[in-house]
């Protein structure tokens, strides 16, 4: 029999993880929990708090505690930024990832919104501007079967995109391709890419706008990308809920 929240919670945390609770199976009602290891709600509620802080599991109105799917997205590495998928095809970044995790995606599952607004200190020293100069900024919200995944936020500078579809705000992809296909009409044509990534606890916006359950962190991810002759022509920051992806990348080693 269980004793404290932590034994109760590694109890609980096999069965979930051994297929005992599958993805999307309730937990059996807190009482019935209390009475079944012999230890009383308080620690039931302490050790479903634990599950729920390592995002094993999540509240559902109505429902009760729910066990969150498993596993992740994969999320692509250099695969995912193909240049044969958005300049001859209409496969975007997030739409790459979800098709190799074996996922359908529509247009509508990106909204987006797009203003011109004052560079901050990282966007202005990416495109190496004065702080507070005018760039766009294009915000997305990335869905899956009606959930969000991320959140994507590209800036850009306006003689490079002004009269684009990027600047537009209509919900779903810059048209055919992506953004990429559309710097590329621009005569920007994206080649290389860096990504930074580093994980923290999400400030209580994006949160609410990803819908995390307590305790969960977000990966931060930073792209800068460049035309071939490292002119910078996107500057990137991403949040991603971090029980929705795992981090695949495929490379040559180098010599």
């Amino acid at each position: 029999m269980a004793t404290g929240y932590r034994e109760l919670a590694q109890t609980l945390r096999g069965r979930i993880l051994n297929g005992e609770y599958e993805p999307g199976a309730t937990l059996p009602k807190q009482e019935e929990l209390a009475l079944r290891f012999g230890v009383n709600i308080g620690t039931v509620r302490k050790a479903v708090g634990l599950l729920e802080a390592e995002g094993l599991v999540t509240p559902v109105r109505r429902r009760g505690t729910v066990v969150r799917d498993r596993p992740p997205m994969r999320r692509l590495g250099v695969e995912r930024y193909a240049k044969h998928k958005w300049k001859f095809g209409d496969v975007v970044a997030f739409a790459a990832d979800r098709e190799a995790s074996g996922r359908t995606w529509r247009p509508t599952d990106q909204t987006q919104t797009v203003h011109q607004v004052e560079a901050d200190a990282e966007v202005a020293a990416a495109f190496a501007i004065p702080p507070g100069s005018p760039v766009y900024e294009r915000a997305r919200l990335i869905l899956d079967d009606g959930s969000p995944t991320h959140t994507l936020t590209s800036y850009y500078l306006p003689a490079h995109v002004e009269g684009t579809p990027l600047v537009n705000p209509t919900p779903g992809p810059a048209g055919r391709g992506g953004g990429f296909a559309v710097l590329t009409l621009q005569g920007l044509e994206p080649h290389h890419i860096t990504e930074s990534l580093h994980a923290r606890m999400p400030v209580p916006s994006e949160g609410e706008q990803l819908k995390l359950p307590a305790g969960e962190p977000v990966v931060v991810l930073e792209r800068r990308t460049y035309t071939i002759d490292d002119q910078i022509i996107e500057f990137a920051r991403g949040i991603h809920a971090a029980s929705r992806f795992s981090w695949t990348y495929n490379f040559q080693l180098p010599d």
